[in-house]
C-alpha cells in the first residue's frame, strides 16, 4: 500500500500552477511539502466539504486546474458532490480528486470508516458517471502514470490505496507552523481569491 507522504511528495513534484485544496489528514502532510500560494486548507469549516468548495472554485475558473486533495471519511461524508459534478450541464474538465483511502477517519482518532468489505470508491466513481477513474495501491504505477493524469481533462476521480497514519486534527489556532494554517479561514480565502483574479 501507499504512504500518503509518498503520493503527496509525487504530486507535489509535478505540480505547477494548479490549486490544490486539503483537508483534514492530507492539509499539514502537504504543507510539509509545499508553501505554494494557491495551496488552500479546507480546515475550520464544516468536515467533508473540500470537494464543494473545489468544485465551485473549478466552474469560476475554468482555465485553471484544481487538485483536491481529500481522505475517504471526508468523501463519504459528502456523497452527492459526485453526483452533482456529473449532473452539471458543463463538465469540469478542470476537476482532479484525489482521495487517500485508508479506511478511517484519521485525525479524530483513526475510527473505522462505516462500510463493508465490499465497498469500492472506483465503482461509486464510474457509476456516477465520472470517466477517468483511477485506483493505486503501489508508488511506482501511481509515479508512472500521473503525469498523463494531470495532464488529462476531467473530471478525474483517483483512490489511492494508504496505509492508516496518525495525523492529529489539523487546526487554524497556532498549534501548527504552516503560513496556511497560521491564518483565519477568511484570510486564507481572500489571499485565495486574489491570487485567482490576477
Amino acid at each position: 500500500m501507499l504512504i500518503k507522504e509518498d503520493y503527496l511528495q509525487l504530486i507535489s513534484s509535478q505540480r505547477t500552477d494548479e490549486v490544490v485544496i486539503t483537508t483534514m489528514g492530507m492539509a499539514v502532510p502537504w504543507a510539509k511539502i509545499s508553501t505554494h500560494p494557491l495551496d488552500f486548507a479546507s480546515v475550520g469549516s464544516a468536515m467533508g466539504h473540500a470537494a464543494d468548495l473545489a468544485l465551485g472554485i473549478a466552474i469560476a475558473k475554468p482555465d485553471r486546474k484544481i487538485i483536491i486533495l481529500n481522505g475517504d471519511g471526508s468523501m463519504l461524508m459528502c456523497l452527492g458532490t459526485l453526483a452533482t459534478i456529473t449532473g452539471l450541464s458543463k463538465l469540469p474538465s478542470n476537476f482532479l480528486l484525489f482521495v487517500c483511502d485508508n479506511g478511517s477517519y484519521e485525525v479524530t482518532g483513526n475510527q473505522p470508516v462505516p462500510r463493508s468489505s465490499n465497498f469500492n470508491w472506483t465503482l461509486i466513481a464510474k457509476g456516477t458517471g465520472i470517466q477517468q477513474v483511477h485506483e493505486y495501491d503501489e508508488i511506482n504505477t501511481f509515479e508512472t502514470d500521473l503525469s498523463q493524469i494531470l495532464k488529462k481533462p476531467g473530471p478525474t476521480f483517483v483512490n489511492l490505496q494508504t496505509e492508516r497514519a496518525n495525523e492529529p486534527p489539523p487546526d487554524r489556532w497556532g498549534s501548527f507552523k504552516y503560513t496556511y494554517l497560521q491564518e483565519s479561514l477568511a484570510t486564507s480565502a481572500h489571499k485565495l481569491r486574489k491570487e485567482l483574479t490576477q
